[in-house]
This record gives C-alpha cells, structure tokens and sequence, in this order.
C-alpha cells in the first residue's frame, strides 16, 4: 500500500488495527486457545459476524458509492455457502460411506463408494444419483473457485441483460429482487439438486479433521478476520482512486457521467460482478460456522435486512457498513437468543423474540428520517467536535 493510498483512507490502519486487535482478544479469551471466558458458540457467533460485516462492505460498494439499490446480494452471499457446502458434505460423507464398507468381506469398488456417497446425500429427496452440479464436489480446490466463479457468472449474466437496458432505480431493484426470488424458488425444488427445502447441512464438521469444534471454531474467526481485513483493503482501493471518482458520479449525475464519454454500464457491470464474488466469498466462511444452509436463507428479505444494516451503518462510508452489520447482528442475537428479559406489562408481556423485527424496522425508519448518516454519521460529529 502506497503512502498516498493510505493518506487517501487513513481508517484503513485503523480499522485493519481493530480488527486484530479484536481476533486477538477473542482468541485469548476462547476456549480453544484461550482462558475460556467466551464459549465456543459465542466464538462462532463473532466469526459470523465478520462475515456479514464483509458481504455488508459489498452491499455499500454497489448502493452506498454507487447508487443501485441491489436486492440480491444475499442471494450471492447464499450460492457462494452451497458451492463450498458441496465439498464438505460430499467428503464428509466419503469418509462415513468407505469407513462402513470396509467392514465388508470384499473391498467395495469406486462405483459402489460413489453409490453410497449418492443414497446418503439425495436419499432424502427419494434419489440416490449425483446431479450433473455436483461434477466437481469431490475436489476442494475447483469447489473453492465456484464459490466465486458461479455468483460472478450470475452477477455478469444479470447484469449485462440489466445495464444494457439502462434500467435503473427502483426498477432494477425490483428486478434484483426478482432473480433472488427465482432462484431461491428453484432450489426449494427437490430436483434442483441441492437437496431441496432440506438444504445442506452438518458443515461444521471438517473432512479429515479430528479438531474439536472449540479449535475450529477459531480457525474460521481467524478465517473470517482476514478475509473482512482484505476485503476492506480492496473495497478501500476501489473507492480512493478515479474509479472511485466515476461510480461516485454515477451515483450522483449518471446522465452527465454518460455524456462525459465515460461507459457507464461497463462501470456498473464491474462493480456488480465483483461485490457479487464478495458476496460470495463472505457466504462460503459464514456457513460452515452456522453448520447449514437451506434456500430460505436466500429469500428476498434477507437481502432487504443486508440493506438496513448498511443504512443503519451509515452507506457510503466503508466502516459505517461494518458497524451497522455487527451491530445489528450482536443485537439480534441478544434480543433472540433468549437473553433480553420479556416484559410483563401486566395486560399484555413483551418478548422480544416477537418483536425483534419491529424494532429493527422501526431503526431503520428512524435512520432514514433523522440520521440518514447512521451510526458511522457519529463519527462526523467527533471530527466536528475536535475541530471547534
């Protein structure tokens, strides 16, 4: 990194700072590696964490900087936790399917493995042969290049078909919604070959590795850390320079950027395919730590609280979306994990489970109408402050 960039994005350091600071901290205090003063689900909890913090910088790249309100992102962030999804649950189920037919008088062959491999993973939905997607499950390294292969070929395909029509506002979000829509239809499908509204899962559990969970549960938060450290560095470098400059303007004037000669589309196509791999990226680290994922989780409404949470960070600033991410998430997991204490108002009791939601829509309400900077808005106030 140049001395210029840095100078251009002084909170790069601080944020890269923070953030090993903080992956230290939760290392010390785990029951991995640590004194066991966070336990190992809290442990995963963070780690998952940092990865909706990351797909959420992927989310104010392509609204906060340049303007599309994309209703879609989750729907990458879901497909990028499938393709690596595959890998585990094919190898985990290799290990289980040979262990059991060794035991045999004969050896099984490779096709009496595959078969077994087949029934225990589709027997759920009445089959036992591998769809023609899952040719490359048995290989790690090509699985890991779906993970951003697939959503950027999808992000490229529908962003093509959308940029070239110039449709914009809230059309292409409407049309953003839709493909997540679609495809969250299709794999709720028994016969869309992943399993249908059953989804993948036990992907906690690593092929081949006899580490306990308190261990893994650590290398994926050290996992999740540098992706979100490398994922802000890039995000960092794409908004300081003159791309950054034009998918500003798009957002502010795309007419005038148009008529300055600069193409607009390819412009938007290349932010939306790369915040799509990003997405991804950010979905492939996220699933195996909340061990399943079904397409209920690529719903439209997931990409529409992705939203929020960038809202109530405050878009168009990089650490605003981090924070309105975790903290959105830390505080959904309180309000819903049992340990906000309900109400008795004696007439009727509050439990926040229930109304979690509302609170959460009202924030985003509030954001909109009064502090449309959000919580990174704070951060103004504090420069303003030290500057009188």
């Amino acid at each position: 990194m140049s001395r210029s960039f840095i100078a251009k994005n002084p909170s790069v350091l601080v944020f890269l700072a923070g953030l090993a600071l903080f992956t230290l901290l939760v290392t010390v205090f785990s029951e991995g590696f640590g004194v066991g003063g966070l336990s190992t689900s809290f442990v995963k909890t963070l780690g998952k964490t940092l990865c909706l913090c990351l797909v959420a910088i992927a989310m104010d790249l392509i609204w906060g900087y340049c303007g599309i309100l994309s209703l879609g992102h989750f729907a990458f962030f879901g497909l990028g936790g499938y393709m690596v999804g595959m890998w585990l649950m094919y190898a985990r189920t290799e290990i289980i399917v040979e262990g059991a037919l060794a035991q045999g008088a004969i050896p099984p062959t490779s096709q009496e493995v595959i078969d077994g491999i087949g029934t225990q993973i589709f027997g759920v939905v009445g089959s036992s042969e591998f769809p023609s997607i899952w040719a490359f499950s048995d290989s790690l390294i090509l699985q890991l290049m779906m993970v951003v292969l697939v959503p950027g070929l999808l992000a490229l395909i529908f962003g093509w078909l959308a940029f070239r029509s110039r449709v914009t506002g809230v059309y292409l979000s409407i049309l953003t919604q839709a493909m997540t829509l679609a495809l969250a239809l299709y794999l709720f499908q028994n016969d869309s070959g992943l399993r249908g509204n059953n989804g993948l899962s036990g992907l906690q559990n690593l092929p081949g590795v006899s580490a306990s969970q308190d261990v893994v549960s650590i290398w994926f938060l050290w996992a999740s850390a540098f992706a979100l450290g490398a994922g802000y560095v890039l995000a960092a470098f794409v908004v300081s320079g003159k791309f950054g400059s034009v998918i500003r303007g798009i957002r502010d004037n795309e007419a005038r950027v148009r008529f300055l000669g600069y193409p607009v589309e390819s412009f938007k196509l290349m932010l939306f395919t790369l915040t799509a791999m990003i997405a991804a990226i950010a979905g492939a680290l996220y699933y195996p730590q909340a061990g399943i994922i079904n397409p209920a989780e690529i719903a439209p409404i997931a990409s529409i609280y992705l939203a929020v949470w960038v809202a109530i960070g405050g878009r168009g600033r990089l650490y605003g979306a981090v924070l309105g991410a975790a903290f959105v998430s830390l505080v959904s997991t309180w309000f819903t994990g049992g340990q906000a204490p309900d109400i008795n108002l004696g007439f009727y009791t509050i439990q926040w489970v229930d109304w979690w939601q509302v609170i959460l829509g009202l924030s985003f309400v509030f954001v909109t109408l009064y502090a449309p900077k959000g919580i990174g808005g704070l951060f103004d106030l504090i420069k303003t402050g030290e500057k009188s």
